[in-house]
Order: C-alpha cells, then structure tokens, then sequence
C-alpha cells in the first residue's frame, strides 16, 4: 500500500494529528494545514469513497452527482482495492452511522 514519499514526515503527521484529536485541537491543525480547497478536497474524497461503497450508483453516476472527474472517481475505486477488507468494513460501518445523524 502507498502511504507517503516521504514515512517520517507521514509518521510524524500522523502523531501530531493523534494529539491534535486527544486534546480536542484536531479542526485547529487541519484549518493550519489545508487550504479551503484541500479541505474541501477531502470532503469530496469522502462522499466518493462513501457512494462507491454503498453500490448503488456506477462510477459514471457518482463523477455527475459529485461534479468531479471520472480519474478522481477511479482512484478513489483504486484505493479502495488496496486497502483490507476488515478496514473498508469499518469506513463503511462508520459513514453509514455518520449518514444517519
């Protein structure tokens, strides 16, 4: 699995970030770190990933819903591949309960 070009600068992203949320700084950090238009990017990561998950739409439909490219699509299908199947199961668990709140 990719994870970064760089494992220490990932590593210790990913160590600051643990604290971030620990100590309730997590919005703090990532508004520091990400543009609008990062953030933004992630928000439309995830409602990919998640209506590729769910498996109602194809991949055409979700690139005309979202108003994205259908490459964007396809990575996050990609991606989705790579990762274990007990960790998709999770994503999943938890974007269905986010969905319902």
């Amino acid at each position: 699995m990719y994870i970064s070009r760089n494992l220490d600068q990932w590593q210790a992203f990913l160590a600051m970030l643990q604290t971030a949320f620990e100590q309730g700084k997590a919005q703090e950090l990532l508004t520091l770190l990400l543009t609008a238009d990062e953030r933004d990017a992630v928000g439309l990561r995830l409602q990919i990933v998640s209506q590729l998950l769910d498996k109602n739409l194809s991949q055409r439909e979700i690139q005309q819903n979202l108003n994205t490219s259908a490459a964007t699509i396809t990575r996050g299908s990609n991606m989705i591949k790579t990762m274990d199947p007990d960790f998709m199961k999770w994503v999943k668990q938890h974007l269905d309960n986010v969905e319902k709140n």
